[in-house]
């Protein structure tokens, strides 16, 4: 027989599993309702997706060489026919990347120091931080139209829309870094009577370094492919390339430009995991 203790404690657990109920109807309900106005405001018309489909899939067949197995080495040549053009173009796409992102990550390491919250007091840290938001609000493919404007074609305005990009982006995450680290250090370098940069650059830089070098690796992968868009606005790289291939139509030279840029992210995702292993320690 249930104790009238024992019946309380039931309701109040019953009480609590219905208020828990509503609560995720509501969110749900909440949810839906967003979706589907946001697909209305968007103009979403399945319709229209579904008759889309097959072309798509007609277009990348388009791209599909054909291959036989009698004479697949002329196949393959007929494939690549611009391979040493394409390649010296990718290697102006990595340089481009690469040396936007020393720069980036160059101005976002000295930025990210007073843009941590326990590092830097509100008045710095706000409109540091504002700064670096609008650095990365604004898209690369913007920054890029703005340099070529304002210096010309070519990779110097590539570099340049990198570099502004991902100084707002890693900025940031650098400024998180910070401020997950173990700051006894910080407070034993400024009670011995350190400087606030002796503090930062010893008893924060050490700590953060591992968790740096990852974001920064990972951020020369996205800046390979925010590169290699880039030519379509002049800034540079196969961009340019890959642009003049669509525009004309040439779809086996879209697939083996695309393979290309396929396979150099593959060699960089492999390069970043093993530095990143070295660094931090792991075999």
């Amino acid at each position: 027989m249930m104790t009238p203790a024992l019946v309380a404690a039931t309701a109040r657990v019953a009480a609590h599993r219905g208020a828990a109920f509503r609560a995720r109807s509501v969110t749900l309900a909440g949810f839906g309702a967003l979706v589907l106005l946001a697909a209305w405001i968007g103009e979403v018309d399945l319709a229209k997706l579904f008759r889309g489909l097959p072309m798509i899939g007609d277009y990348l067949w388009r791209t599909v060489p054909s291959l036989r197995g009698d004479h697949l080495a002329d196949d393959l040549h007929d494939w690549f026919w611009g391979l040493r053009e394409w390649v010296i173009l990718l290697g102006d796409t990595l340089l481009i990347a690469y040396v936007g992102t020393v720069f980036g990550a160059a101005v976002a390491l000295l930025a990210s120091f007073p843009a941590a919250t326990t590092l830097a007091p509100d008045r710095v840290v706000w409109p540091l931080r504002r700064v670096l938001e609008a650095a990365r609000t604004v898209p690369t493919l913007v920054f890029a139209l703005l340099f070529v404007f304002a210096f010309g074609l070519g990779p110097l305005a590539g570099v340049l829309a990198i570099a502004m990009h991902t100084a707002g982006a890693l900025g940031k995450l650098f400024a998180e870094i910070h401020e997950n680290a173990d700051h006894r250090q910080v407070e034993a370098i400024r009670a011995a009577g350190g400087t606030w940069a002796e503090a930062c650059r010893f008893g924060v830089l050490p700590q953060s370094m591992p968790g740096m070098l990852s974001l920064g690796l990972l951020r020369f992968e996205i800046n390979v492919r925010e590169a290699s868009v880039l030519g379509l606005v002049g800034a540079g790289g196969i961009g340019e390339e890959l642009y003049l291939a669509v525009r004309q139509f040439e779809y086996t030279d879209i697939s083996a430009i695309l393979l290309l840029i396929m396979a150099t992210i593959v060699g960089l995702d492999s390069l970043s995991g093993f530095l990143r292993r070295r660094v931090i320690g792991v075999q």
